[in-house]
């Protein structure tokens, strides 16, 4: 049997009970995003500026996100000028409501020029159900489905000062979870409001910020006319995060490559078994550097990491180099 019937007999045994873990990698803004936001190369605020075209839905508390990149537009008018973003006057409710849904389709419908939906919470995580938000999530992904050229933004919840053993933290990581295993971008606004710049967590806090108050008491702190509910550096803080989120989206790659990432996008997933099928076999671009494709330790990149790397991927084995 040859190199290559022998790597579509592993595909064809291992890939179709794997189908559900196929999606791209999650993109999730949370505080970890924050203090990388100095990071962003200038060229990827032209870009998003360029490519993107925004609707979105939001009452008070979405609001945080437009008043926290309005600061930063202050600091540096023309780096962090604000991309066209078309803001509808309502949030996604609660207990199962998708009214929103039908909004989503009139707006896009009527604007081919949007290519990105955003839609926040204001306190429906916080009394939903699981159902509830399964029927958020749901709606969210059949309207993806129905519009492949616009991306869709998910939101968690606010924090309601109900720490670990409410009923928000439960469903934050009900849309955490889900967000995750099926490669969804996610805006984590509870997380970002959880964690003070020093990564101390704050899970007991509410939308208020109130360690907020006590950092900027003894660090400098951005002040604003008002952030809704809240503090600025809140505001701020949330600003910094969604800039982050676009910049990956846009193609940014922020994170180190590690072993097993062959083409670097920041993960290890069925996309880096393409591309070491791809050098392997049809002299594609190879991994760099190249002992990140040698996943098995044998001190060469052949048919037998792409097998040892999809043992990785989906049956739970060793870990790329873990032999090493």
């Amino acid at each position: 049997m040859t190199k290559v019937r022998l790597l579509l007999v592993v595909l064809a045994l291992l890939l179709p009970a794997a189908t559900p873990s196929l999606s791209a990698a999650a993109i999730i803004a949370d505080h970890t995003t924050v203090a990388k936001f100095n990071q962003i190369p200038v060229s990827y605020f032209n870009q998003i500026r360029a490519d993107y075209n925004f609707f979105y839905g939001h009452t008070s508390h979405g609001s945080q996100i437009m008043t926290g990149l309005g600061m930063l537009e202050t600091e540096n008018a023309t780096q962090y000028a604000l991309p066209t973003v078309s803001e509808y006057g309502s949030d996604l409710s609660s207990y199962g409501d998708t009214n929103w849904v039908p909004v989503t389709r009139d707006y896009l419908d009527a604007h081919p020029e949007c290519n990105f939906v955003m839609w926040s919470w204001c306190g429906g995580v916080s009394i939903n159900s699981q159902e509830g938000i399964d029927a958020y999530l749901n709606a969210m992904n059949q309207l993806e489905v129905a519009y492949p050229n616009v991306k869709f933004l998910y939101m968690t919840g606010h924090l309601d000062g109900g720490g670990v053993d409410g009923n928000l933290y439960v469903r934050n990581n009900q849309i955490r979870g889900w967000c995750a295993a099926h490669g969804k971008i996610l805006f984590d606004f509870a997380d970002i409001e959880s964690y003070s710049p020093d990564n101390t967590y704050y899970p007991d806090g509410s939308d208020a910020c109130e360690w907020c108050y006590t950092w900027c008491a003894s660090n400098s702190c951005p002040d604003c006319g008002g952030c809704a509910h809240s503090h600025c550096f809140n505001c701020y803080q949330k600003g910094k995060a969604w800039w982050w989120m676009l910049a990956h989206v846009a193609g940014w790659n922020p994170e180190p490559a590690t072993c097993g990432d062959a083409n670097s996008d920041g993960g290890v997933d069925i996309s880096d078994v393409v591309y070491l099928i791809a050098y392997i076999f049809s002299g594609g671009p190879a991994p760099d550097p190249l002992e990140y494709g040698d996943v098995n330790c044998d001190s060469t990149v052949d048919i037998s990491d792409v097998v040892y790397l999809i043992g990785y991927i989906f049956s739970g084995g060793l870990a790329p180099c873990a032999e090493c």
